[in-house]
C-alpha cells in the first residue's frame, strides 16, 4: 500500500488484503424490547460503544402495550454485526431481535417535503408527486407539502427530482420493517 499521502492508486486486491475493504449489506434490525424507561437508551449506548452509526431508528408500541418494536438500520460494510447482537441479546429488556433479509421482509419509509412551488411549476409538482403515488398534505400560495412512503431509493429519488424546484425542507422518518409469511415476528 502507498504511504500517507501519496498519490499513489491503490488496487482492490491490496485493500481487501489490508483490511480496508469489507463487504456486507445494510442491516435491519427488527428488535423487540420490554416496554420501559431507558430501554432505548441502552441500546443506542451498546451501538455507540460497539462504534456504530446508526443509520435509521424507528421505535413504536405492537399489538402487546408492554411490548414496543424498536427498527434500526446500520451498515454492515463498516463493522460486523454479529458481536453486537450477541451483546443485545444480554440485555434484560430485549425480549427477541431479528436481522431481517430484504428478499423475506417488507421494508418502508415516511417522508415529507415542503417543495417551493409557484404557478407556473406547481403542476409539475404535483405530476411527480402523483407518479410516485404520493399525497399533497398542504399546500399554500408558495409551496406545497407531500407525503411519500416506500422503500429508501424511492424517498431518495423523489428528493432529487423536486430538488430543482427549491426544496424548503425534509423529515424522514426511518425504515420500518416486517417479516414475511404468517406467524413471524
Amino acid at each position: 500500500m502507498g504511504e500517507p499521502g501519496t498519490k499513489e492508486l491503490l488496487s482492490l486486491e491490496d485493500l481487501e488484503a489490508a483490511g480496508g475493504l469489507r463487504t456486507g449489506r445494510k442491516h435491519v434490525l427488527s428488535i423487540l424490547v420490554e416496554n420501559k424507561p431507558g430501554v432505548l437508551t441502552r441500546i443506542a449506548g451498546l451501538f455507540a460503544r460497539r462504534g456504530f452509526n446508526i443509520d435509521t431508528l424507528a421505535v413504536g408500541p405492537t399489538d402487546d402495550e408492554a411490548v414496543s418494536r424498536v427498527t434500526l438500520t446500520v451498515d454492515g460494510a463498516k463493522h460486523p454485526i454479529d458481536q453486537v447482537t450477541k451483546q443485545l441479546h444480554k440485555l434484560v429488556n430485549v425480549l427477541k431481535i431479528r436481522d431481517l433479509e430484504p428478499e423475506d421482509s417488507v421494508a418502508r419509509e415516511l417522508a415529507l417535503f415542503k417543495i417551493a412551488c409557484d404557478s407556473g411549476s406547481r403542476g409539475e409538482v404535483l405530476q411527480l408527486t402523483e407518479i410516485f403515488r404520493g399525497k399533497v398534505v398542504d399546500a399554500g400560495r408558495r409551496s406545497v407539502v407531500v407525503e411519500i412512503t416506500g422503500a429508501d431509493d424511492k424517498i431518495e429519488s423523489f428528493e432529487q427530482l423536486v430538488r430543482p424546484f427549491g426544496l424548503i425542507e425534509m423529515v424522514r422518518t426511518g425504515e420500518i420493517a416486517i417479516s414475511r409469511g404468517r406467524g413471524e415476528t
